[in-house]
């Protein structure tokens, strides 16, 4: 489904602060993956997600999403069938727009089809509004509010509908309930395992989250400096405790840099 190949990307070349992010890494998704990924920071994994979507080129390697190869494509390209949620709540949406104006861009922005965004039919709004009631956030009874008058949670969990609501072939999630409380950092992460397991989206999932990433997900892949140093199995990650994770990092990493959470 999603195979990469060789990506290598350095910054500031030839410069005192050249920095080489990627480094020949080679992943291999299958379709329907849920895969969670973790590493300190610094480990290339907000610079992986950028390069599958587009906001560089890479200095070496190839990208091919289901069958195409997309390592030239531009950004907005593959924003129609690339989904994406940052861990800022702010991003994603258009705060002095509406909710129901936030739902339609979003749905234009990711399908084939050119009609006018200026032109939102009452079907439209029937369809945004059964699709804000499975947030259960009473949105859909205030589809007229301006998006920057709701919490961080909301707008967060807007923002998954919006990523979703043409489902994407690819879910990419930077962290995105990090800068959430714990009640709407659950509230986010049941809907994202009920959303992806509806739509049998294909998943990368970054997280510092260690009970997160042995409980979603079939897959977890641990990254340092540019690399994926460790791949685990979904019947592996089932006999594997948070403690046993952390011991793991440890040892293919052997540093001091680990900034990962338990809980």
């Amino acid at each position: 489904m999603l195979e990469i190949t060789g990506l290598t990307k350095t910054f500031n070349a030839g410069t005192v602060n050249e920095k080489t992010a990627l480094k020949d890494l080679s992943l291999s998704v299958k379709d329907g993956d849920f895969i969670t990924i973790l590493g300190s920071n610094g480990a290339g994994k907000s610079t992986l997600f950028n390069a599958i979507a587009g906001n560089f080129r890479i200095d070496d390697g190839k990208i091919v999403l289901d069958g195409e190869n997309i390592t030239f494509q531009k950004e907005y390209q593959r924003s129609k069938y690339i989904g994406r949620l940052f861990q800022d709540p702010l991003k994603g949406t258009a705060p002095h727009m509406t909710i129901e104006e936030n739902l339609a861009l979003a749905n234009l922005s990711a399908s084939k089809h050119t009609d006018s965004f200026s032109r939102i039919s009452k079907k439209d709004r029937e369809v945004y509004a059964e699709c804000l009631k499975q947030l259960d956030m009473g949105l859909e009874d205030r589809m007229d509010v301006p998006v920057g008058t709701l919490s961080g949670g909301q707008r967060q969990a807007l923002t998954l509908l919006m990523a979703t609501i043409v489902p994407p072939k690819l879910l990419l999630l930077d962290e995105h309930t990090a800068a959430l409380d714990p009640k709407a950092a659950e509230k986010i992460i049941s809907l994202t395992k009920e959303i992806v397991e509806k739509n049998h989206t294909t998943c990368l999932m970054i997280t510092h989250n260690l009970h997160q990433a042995l409980e979603l997900g079939n897959r977890t892949i641990m990254m340092a400096d540019g690399k994926i140093i460790s791949d685990i199995a979904e019947e592996e990650k089932k006999h594997l405790t948070v403690e046993d994770l952390m011991k793991k990092f440890h040892d293919d990493l052997d540093d001091d840099r680990i900034l990962l959470r338990e809980e």
